[in-house]
């Protein structure tokens, strides 16, 4: 049996990669030499062509990263690497949890050590070529020491507990892991913004004036309270533009990014902010979250099902049965599972993404948000024809054109 879970951890990382290089040719296959005429008056034929070598670069880096992770994913299941890493947790310890934790440490940290080049590249290659990044050496590194820190004070803990419930509850693990994720995320939630952005980003305040005031009367309008709206130096990093939503209750506030004030109109904003808003107002975030839940819970169970199987740790090359080793192989075996959902996921985000739309149409100016799209697009350099197909696999947001014709 565990033969079979070895050929299928082994077709199912493989399948996965083969299936994303053609989505990637399917998507390329939809430039063109010249500007189509479906794109005549939202893009400039000097922006289209530098969104293709955007694109095209963007791809070679994405596939050697792709190419390098794969082989190496491979050379650990047909090597061994997993079960030599298990044995090198064990020498340092007897201890089953702090043998986990050592595990997962190992295999994250090499993963990081191996993808920071792609990462260095990305950013300071890519985006600078592009006149996207803004991001100094010092910052780039800091920000990793501190996803490590983070990784060190937050994951280590919340590993670690799942862990000890695996070793203590036994076959009722998953009902412990599941409600201990899902505090965690609901935690994390309300506080991300004030606990996590700040260690990498400086929030200030939107001050009084003009656009507040816009801001506030459409909030108002739409019976949306709201007193939190905050600046966040994007620009710290890159010259792309965005806002986002976060929390729940008295913890909800709306983040502008700094470049955001400094390219578009306060009309534009608000149109920006007001469909966000259509996100809160018809509940999707909290739906998202719901079922984010549901998907962890049904993950654990399954993986509950199967982890006291001796098989998968085998598959491996491990003579002894454990948590961290079935957890890698459940991994790979349920990613098909994953991509279902995934798809899934995203089929009722582009839904939501246009019903946010509607929301901008009926309450505010679809043409004005019809402009910010198209700005946002073209700045960012955006595939603005991408394939059906992979938009089927990959966009959680509906392409650009679609887009703007339930605005019209």
């Amino acid at each position: 049996m565990h033969n079979t879970i070895f050929y299928l951890i082994i077709l199912i990382p493989v399948t996965g990669f083969l299936l994303e290089r053609y989505l990637e040719y399917l998507n390329s296959k939809m430039w063109s030499d010249k500007l189509p005429e479906k794109l005549q008056g939202i893009c400039p034929e000097e922006e289209y062509s530098k969104s293709q070598l955007y694109d095209k670069d963007n791809k070679k880096l994405s596939f050697w990263s792709s190419s390098i992770n794969i082989a190496v994913i491979l050379a650990m299941i047909i090597a061994g690497g997993f079960s030599m890493v298990d044995g090198v947790a064990r020498c340092i310890s007897v201890n089953l949890i702090a043998i986990s934790l050592l595990f997962f440490g190992i295999i994250g940290l090499a993963s990081d050590i191996i993808n920071i080049p792609f990462s260095w590249y990305d950013t300071f290659v890519i985006e600078k070529k592009y006149g996207f990044n803004t991001m100094t050496i010092r910052t780039f590194i800091t920000d990793h020491l501190k996803s490590w820190a983070l990784v060190l004070l937050i994951g280590i803990p919340v590993l670690g507990l799942i862990t000890w419930f695996y070793y203590k509850t036994d076959e009722y693990f998953w009902l412990y892991a599941w409600g201990l994720i899902t505090l965690f995320s609901i935690f994390m939630n309300f506080f991300y913004s004030e606990l996590i952005v700040p260690l990498f980003n400086k929030q200030k305040p939107l001050e009084e004036g003009a656009l507040r005031k816009k801001i506030e009367e459409f909030a108002i309008k739409t019976g949306f309270k709201l007193k939190n709206i905050f600046i966040i130096d994007g620009s710290k990093r890159s010259t792309k533009s965005n806002a986002y939503f976060s929390g729940f209750g008295p913890k909800k506030r709306i983040v502008l990014y700094d470049t955001l004030l400094k390219e578009f109109t306060e009309e534009e904003i608000v149109a920006v902010l007001a469909h966000e808003i259509g996100h809160y107002k018809k509940k999707h975030v909290l739906l998202m979250l719901l079922s984010s839940f549901v998907v962890t819970g049904l993950m654990l169970y399954l993986f509950s099902l199967v982890v006291n199987n001796p098989e998968l740790s085998q598959a491996l090359g491990a003579e002894k049965s454990s948590f961290h080793l079935g957890l890698v192989v459940f991994g790979i075996l349920y990613s098909p599972l994953s991509l279902v959902i995934g798809l899934g996921a995203n089929i009722v985000s582009r839904r939501n993404e246009f019903a946010a739309d509607r929301f901008v149409k009926e309450n505010y100016d679809s043409a004005i948000l019809a402009g910010a799209l198209k700005k946002l697009s073209v700045k960012h350099l955006s595939n603005m024809l991408p394939h059906p197909v992979y938009v089927f696999f990959h966009y959680s947001h509906p392409p650009l054109l679609q887009r703007l014709e339930k605005l019209a």
